[in-house]
């Protein structure tokens, strides 16, 4: 059988950030509907507990789909030549079993993630919102850029990064990159001082936005930390806020940002209002006033990788464009 190869330049030019925006709403409405099948991911900390290598899968009713990425986390990756999350999605058509495409999971990660922040921010944030602060200057802080560009008319952007060096360097590239101009703070506080759309997107385990630096009204993108112990917002910020994730069974498992302030005994299961997916079925309701703070909690879900390279592979076919190899998977003659 022959199975499609994208590299990470093809996943760049298939998956527009658009069209990845309107991918990531289908997904999750489906899993709000109750039409994917999606475990918990299997995670295998390194002896260091510095890094991990992850198995998400996902079995998708719409797509009449299967997939699973197996990816490496590796923090320490920032400011290297390599990737924090590097990988590959393997994607199945669910009638036969057969596998499709392998997709470099890195520019997936990168362009999913910040997809499901602008379906969140589309939902959650203002009408009116256009003050963001992004704190964080790697990957997911460029596609989380491109990704508030899509849903909100931003009027003022700013930047700020543990190294200077970084946030300066990112303004610089990013606005010339999108014809904007990106101020680099010296600060987390400064960055976001009169913001109404926060996007996290470090690699800190200890929280870097806190909830007396927040304005009422806004809303948070919280990405960077995807393990029960690891945060990026401090306890009375979540307490301000009305907390959306993406599932309500991943938050409960592997949230540090909800998991550690509930051991702290300051908010409860119920702070979750409910996921991002429920808000598009119509199930619940998303912001209710203009002062409210909101805040969408990111873990990233198998299901989101799974649309994406179905995506992926559908322009790839219209395209004519990606590698073909003849790998397996028919049955030999006589066996």
């Amino acid at each position: 059988m022959k199975v499609l190869i994208v590299n990470q330049q093809e996943v760049a030019r298939l998956l527009p950030m658009p069209e990845c925006i309107e991918a990531m709403a289908q997904a999750l409405k489906a899993l709000a509907e109750g039409k994917v099948v999606l475990p918990l991911r299997q995670v295998m900390v390194l002896p260091d507990k510095k890094a991990a290598l992850a198995s998400m899968p996902a079995y998708s009713q719409a797509l009449n789909a299967i997939g699973v990425k197996v990816i490496t986390v590796f923090p320490d990756n920032t400011g290297t030549q390599y990737d924090s999350h590097q990988g590959a999605v393997l994607l199945f058509e669910a009638e036969h079993g057969s596998l499709r495409a392998i997709v470099d999971a890195s520019e997936v990660t990168a362009i999913r993630t910040a997809a499901v922040s602008a379906v969140a921010t589309r939902l959650l944030a203002r009408e009116d919102a256009g003050d963001l602060a992004i704190l964080g200057s790697g990957v997911q802080a460029r596609t989380h850029l491109e990704a508030m560009l899509q849903v909100r008319k931003i009027r003022r952007i700013r930047v700020w990064s543990r190294t200077p060096e970084h946030a300066r360097t990112f303004a610089e590239r990013e606005s010339r990159r999108h014809a904007v101009e990106i101020e680099p703070a010296n600060s987390a506080r400064g960055a976001v001082r009169g913001a109404d759309i926060i996007c996290t997107a470090t690699s800190s385990r200890e929280p870097v936005l806190k909830g007396d630096w927040v304005s009422p009204g806004a809303h948070i993108n919280a990405v960077g930390a995807s393990l029960p112990t690891a945060r990026e917002l401090d306890t009375e910020l979540v307490k301000r806020c009305r907390l959306f994730v993406d599932r309500r069974e991943s938050a409960l498992n592997e949230a540090g940002d909800f998991l550690i302030p509930r051991s702290e005994g300051a908010i409860g299961d119920d702070h979750i209002q409910g996921e991002i997916g429920e808000i598009l079925a119509g199930k619940i309701a998303g912001r209710k006033s203009a002062k409210e703070i909101t805040l969408f909690k990111s873990l990233g879900l198998a299901v989101e990788d799974l649309a994406s390279v179905e995506h992926i592979y559908r322009r790839a076919l219209e395209e004519r464009t990606g590698t073909w190899v003849e790998l397996g998977g028919g049955r030999r003659e006589g066996a």
